[in-house]
């Protein structure tokens, strides 16, 4: 039987290692627009679906419950559900036809999306068998190796955003409103814990009211079941700020009031580029601190079509936690098995980042 820790106590011991990217691995494999059809999908009459990666938990399942035992076998800790876009607005793209006859992807739009009765079945059950495929990889590895492992289900950001105007012609338009965001994520969140997650991770904010739509959903699910709350921004260039314009003290400011047990930053940017927002984070915050960063900025020519090696990436990002910045660390876009066996090899005895004791305004 493997040994039972909290993730609060787990965070308190050491540096918990989170897995690496889904996608990359995914790609990987170069499958082929029947493998992602597969036999329930031979004859779908819609949009091709290659490249739609949350429909593999229900096509091609072995797969992802491969990539995620390589993750396991490297050494996370913590494997994340292949459900970063697994909701109807997220999925719209592969599984609506059609478009709004104004050309832009409007509130009406969106709505239909969400109101769809297949397409919300299909979201139901996407988000709940990447939990049941996970959970099934991360208890098998658990039993071999003795060590509990974590599933964590994934809230993408979503294509749209509900503090800009996708149309530069008209600044106060937006695609999407707070209320439908909010239903998307409820529905995605409530088929994650249904699926027995261990915690939620709302990751890669770029919109932080599109998060808050996300933790507004979530709050309400709490009610019934609770888990551990993750949530991670990303800084999208070195202006260090979020696409929507807030700092890394605004965004943590603004998402406090959910009281996650862990805050980080992820995506966007490579090691180089994320350590300044990093040391500001774990300076700054009263909760876990987290970080995976992409294995550097987009590289075509590159194998993962990211630039860093697992032998390049891996002291970077675990001298942050020598710095004793980090609780958590992983790895975003373009890190591997690979990447994430080095760094659970060099952090295992590393001291995690005590709680800085801050003073109260």
């Amino acid at each position: 039987m493997p040994e039972v820790h909290s993730l609060e106590s787990l965070l308190r011991e050491r540096v918990v290692v989170l897995d690496g990217a889904m996608g990359t691995m995914i790609q990987r494999r170069k499958l082929s627009e029947a493998d992602y059809r597969g036999n329930r999908f031979a004859d779908w009459k819609g949009k091709d679906l290659k490249g739609s990666l949350e429909l593999l938990q229900l096509t091609q399942p072995h797969v992802i419950e491969e990539i995620h035992r390589n993750y396991l076998e490297a050494g996370a800790d913590i494997i994340e559900t292949n459900t970063f876009s697994a909701t109807t607005i997220g999925l719209h793209d592969f599984l609506f036809q059609g478009e709004p006859k104004s050309g832009r992807k409007d509130q009406e739009f969106f709505q239909r999306v969400v109101d769809d009765v297949d397409l919300r079945a299909l979201v139901q059950e996407m988000n709940l068998n990447a939990a049941q495929i996970a959970r099934q990889a991360a208890d098998r590895v658990a039993n071999e190796t003795g060590t509990r492992r974590f599933v964590a289900g994934s809230l993408g950001p979503l294509p749209v955003t509900g503090s800009i105007s996708p149309d530069v012609n008209d600044p106060g338009f937006r695609a999407v409103n707070f209320d439908q965001l909010r239903q998307t994520y409820f529905d995605q969140a409530k088929a994650l814990l249904d699926g027995d997650v261990d915690l939620l991770i709302v990751e890669t904010v770029f919109d932080t009211l599109n998060a808050k739509a996300a933790l507004f959903a979530i709050a309400e699910l709490f009610e019934e079941k609770k888990v551990p709350l993750m949530i991670s921004g990303t800084v999208t260039d070195r202006s260090g700020r979020l696409l929507s314009g807030q700092t890394v003290e605004a965004f943590l400011t603004s998402i406090e009031h959910a009281q996650p047990l862990i805050v980080g930053l992820n995506c966007a940017l490579g090691p180089d580029e994320m350590e300044p927002y990093i040391e500001e984070l774990a300076h700054i915050s009263p909760y876990y601190s987290g970080a995976y960063p992409n294995a550097g900025l987009p590289d075509p020519l590159s194998e993962t079509g990211f630039p860093e090696t697992p032998q390049t990436f891996a002291p970077k990002v675990v001298q942050w936690a020598k710095n004793g910045w980090l609780n958590l660390v992983g790895g975003c876009c373009g890190t591997t098995p690979d990447h994430i066996r080095i760094i659970a090899d060099w952090v295992k005895n590393l001291s995690p980042r005590a709680l800085p004791q801050l003073a109260l305004a």
